[in-house]
């Protein structure tokens, strides 16, 4: 059971390893060599008693060019005391596994990820013995994925996605696509993720709405008829879904805003059959002072 952000923001990189891969390619644009294999190691670090030291997720991956030590620490605020406990992990990681560390902080907190991100230097002003980069991952890097066809074609990043900006006014537009991608995975792992998302929210209305999904989810997958749709891949239900949902989750965004919506203003949304112009208005729907936004621009 995954019961806060602090959890989930690392546990989801044990649920897809090669999520955190991804994230250094398509995130951190930061070239990292393609993993053969994964293994979750032993996450304390403790040497000697009473002082017990722990990383949150310790992952070893074995690639072409050698094998990496991946060091993933979630961060809910600035903490002076990880800039020392931090080196010492790396230096005992390498000591004991003899393979090189790499650093990687996960937040839901842009003032927080720029703090993390600041090198560590320790030693002689301009002659450091020893130097730690932390490679950050955040809401100002992570892009926000709020296409159905985005999230289908990476789940994992998606769960991510919502994850990294769950405490933000971005969430909303989110977690449909989401909801919706999550049907093209097996139920246990939509499950999962599922929980893992909603540690990550703040807003107890975003929460709301994220059960709601998941029930239906739930429902997706329980149902007889519903799995039969889903191996049978309908094409044109499956399209007519897709709109269902934009259209549902754009008046919703609305509604969940506090924002009047009026009746013209709904007729138009639902009767709307293209799915991109129903995506341009969902990411509106966001930011927009009157429901009549929508339509502008």
């Amino acid at each position: 059971m995954v019961g806060s952000s602090h959890e989930a923001l690392h546990r989801v990189f044990q649920k897809d390893p090669a999520l955190l891969t991804r994230a250094f390619q398509k995130v951190l644009r930061v070239p990292f060599p393609e993993p053969r294999d994964f293994a979750v190691l032993n996450a304390d670090v403790t040497e000697i008693e009473p002082v017990e030291r722990r990383v949150d997720t310790l992952m070893r991956v074995e690639t072409d060019d050698g094998a990496y030590l991946l060091v993933v620490e979630a961060q809910g605020k600035k903490d002076e005391r990880k800039r020392g406990s931090w080196p010492y992990y790396l230096a005992y990681l390498y000591e004991k596994y003899r393979c090189e560390p790499v650093l990687v902080v996960i937040t839901q907190n842009s003032t927080t990820a720029r703090w993390a991100a600041q090198p560590i230097r320790r030693g002689l002003p301009g002659w450091e013995s020893l130097t730690v980069r932390p490679l950050v991952i955040g809401p100002d890097n992570v892009p926000v994925i709020a296409s159905e066809r985005d999230a289908e074609r990476d789940v994992p990043l998606a769960v991510l996605s919502a994850m990294t900006h769950g405490r933000g006014a971005q969430a909303a537009a989110i977690l449909e696509p989401l909801a919706f991608a999550l049907r093209t995975v097996d139920g246990e792992s939509a499950a999962v993720f599922g929980q893992l998302v909603e540690s990550c929210l703040a807003d107890s209305r975003a929460k709301e709405i994220w059960r709601d999904l998941m029930s239906e989810i739930r429902y997706f997958f329980n149902n007889p008829v519903a799995e039969k749709v889903r191996e049978e891949g309908r094409v044109e239900g499956r399209e007519e879904g897709r709109l269902e949902d934009r259209a549902g989750m754009t008046l919703r965004i609305l509604e969940w805003r506090a924002i009047p919506v009026s009746e013209a203003v709904r007729e138009r949304v639902l009767a709307c059959s293209d799915l991109d112009q129903l995506e341009i208005w969902a990411r509106r729907a966001v930011t927009a002072d009157r429901a009549e936004d929508l339509f502008s621009g």
